[in-house]
């Protein structure tokens, strides 16, 4: 999972794709890490609502550097039972068996697979004890209100924490693994 959330633990404000508080962290720092994350992955996994926001902005951001090159290259799966087509290139739809989807993947040998956004699919993925690992960007920011990314209810699970790294914009990158 990789998720850029607020102090207070939002990952959006109270409209869906109100992430104002994500020009806060981003910088040179955070965008060398998207390089390397998504140099790293084999697929992105999106729920419907964040694949549909990140194909508008992403199919439109051609040419506009190594960032966007490599989120348009990348293969993506997109999991909903509504979405019947996807325009954004090297996308399937998954509409049944997520999980199952999902552990079929983890066992083919290859890089990494990454949850951007998706807090419905993450909670599905979560409870279901698919995530490896969690790379959470921490942005200086106390929103107050929005949508929680861990929301009430959720699977525990005990993590370690393997490395951080302050940002120079004031946010902080916190890896964890499961035990």
């Amino acid at each position: 999972m990789w998720n850029v959330i607020t102090l207070d633990g939002y990952f959006e404000g109270n409209q869906n794709w109100d992430l104002s508080f994500h020009n806060i962290i981003w910088g040179q720092e955070l965008e060398q890490l998207s390089i390397e994350q998504l140099k790293s992955a084999d697929y992105l996994l999106f729920g419907r609502v964040t694949y549909e926001g990140m194909a508008a902005y992403w199919t439109k951001a051609e040419g506009e550097g190594e960032v966007a090159e490599l989120m348009n290259k990348i293969p993506k799966l997109v999991f909903s039972k509504t979405l019947k087509t996807a325009e954004w290139n090297n996308t399937t739809i998954i509409s049944e068996n997520v999980s199952e989807e999902i552990q079929k993947l983890k066992k083919e040998e290859g890089k990494d697979m990454y949850v951007f956004g998706s807090a419905n699919l993450s909670e599905i993925f979560i409870n279901n004890d698919l995530f490896d690992e969690y790379r959470i960007g921490i942005a200086p920011v106390l929103l107050g209100s929005g949508r929680k990314l861990f929301r009430q209810g959720i699977a525990p699970q005990n993590l370690s924490l393997v490395s951080t790294q302050q940002l120079l914009t004031g946010g902080v990158i916190l890896k964890y693994l499961k035990q």
